[in-house]
């Protein structure tokens, strides 16, 4: 596994180099000056301006600022951010916080659910649970967040008063009082990352189950005389959680990004706010810091998605 391990490192350093440059590319080329700001006061001279131009390489064409910026990276360097004129590190730092307590809750939340969930509905496949459970599944995965969320914020929070709307992210919790505040503004966006990660990992999770129930070791379990939820629990879906536990893995960059909606329609002061913050105004070394981080959480969660199948099926043997 060492070698399996060091092989895919070893890959992943040219997919990571080509991801970044192409980016990278993408934000220097795209339209919107970063020292637009800059212009509109009248307070700072053309000659300013070019200076400060000069001293953040933007004069320079986007393939030498990308050998720059690389080479920065490697030191530990994230370069400065145009909006805020301070380190980019230190403001992801800052952020990561924030989109962990509510993204990695969320998911450990819709995982807790999803898969029991995927086990009784197939189980007890076409019962009166199964109907229901696939139905709100196939709802929950068709609507998109934006939409659960304007409906979550209409109902719970403007109509029932239930829940705060906006995300206050500089509470703290150093009372009674404070923590309930802060679970209180925590359920919204958590509910609405919940609801579509359950249902997409619900209806995985029966489906597996369903594509192991009617094979032959199942059939051979039972005729031991092992109970029903005996062979279910101990044979089915030690199976059929492999594929749900690759997904799961590879989810969680996903969730990143999906957390995106979710943190700018309730004003989570996250990952996913600072990114389409730092878009509309042209900051392009958070962009790209924001960016790359997402290209290695996919490349990283993909490895240890591979892993996994090694540790889970013991038929996978990493050659």
């Amino acid at each position: 596994m060492t070698q399996y391990i060091i092989r895919r490192a070893l890959v992943a350093v040219p997919t990571l180099l080509l991801i970044s440059m192409i980016i990278f590319a993408v934000l220097a080329l795209a339209p919107g000056d970063p020292l637009a700001q800059f212009a509109l006061n009248p307070a700072i001279p053309e000659s300013t301006r070019d200076r400060i131009r000069e001293a953040f390489g933007l004069d320079r064409p986007w393939n030498e600022r990308y050998v720059r910026w690389l080479f920065a990276l490697v030191r530990g360097d994230w370069g400065f951010s145009f909006a805020s004129k301070s380190p980019v590190i230190g403001i992801v730092v800052q952020r990561i916080p924030q989109t962990l307590q509510v993204v990695g809750l969320a998911y450990l939340i819709a995982i807790s659910l999803a898969i029991p969930i995927g086990i009784i509905s197939a189980v007890k496949q076409y019962s009166i649970f199964d109907q229901i459970a696939t139905f709100f599944s196939f709802i929950g995965g068709s609507l998109p967040s934006f939409f659960t969320g304007l409906a979550f914020m209409l109902i719970f929070a403007i109509n029932l008063q239930w829940f705060p709307i906006v995300y206050n992210s500089t509470i703290d919790i150093n009372s009674w009082d404070a923590l309930v505040q802060q679970l209180r503004q925590m359920v919204l966006p958590i509910s609405v990352l919940v609801v579509q990660q359950t249902a997409a990992l619900t209806r995985f999770m029966r489906s597996s189950m369903l594509d192991n129930l009617p094979l032959d070791y199942v059939r051979t379990a039972r005729a031991k005389g092992l109970a029903d939820w005996t062979v279910v629990i101990r044979h089915v879906v030690v199976n059929s959680i492999i594929p749900v536990v690759t997904l799961i893995a590879l989810g969680i960059p996903n969730i990143f990004a999906g957390a995106i909606i979710t943190e700018n329609l309730f004003r989570v002061n996250g990952l996913g706010q600072l990114l389409v913050t730092s878009i509309q105004n042209s900051d392009t070394p958070t962009v790209m810091a924001l960016a790359f981080i997402f290209s290695v959480l996919v490349v990283f969660f993909n490895l240890i998605a591979d892993l996994l199948y090694g540790v889970l099926d013991p038929r996978v043997k990493y050659n």
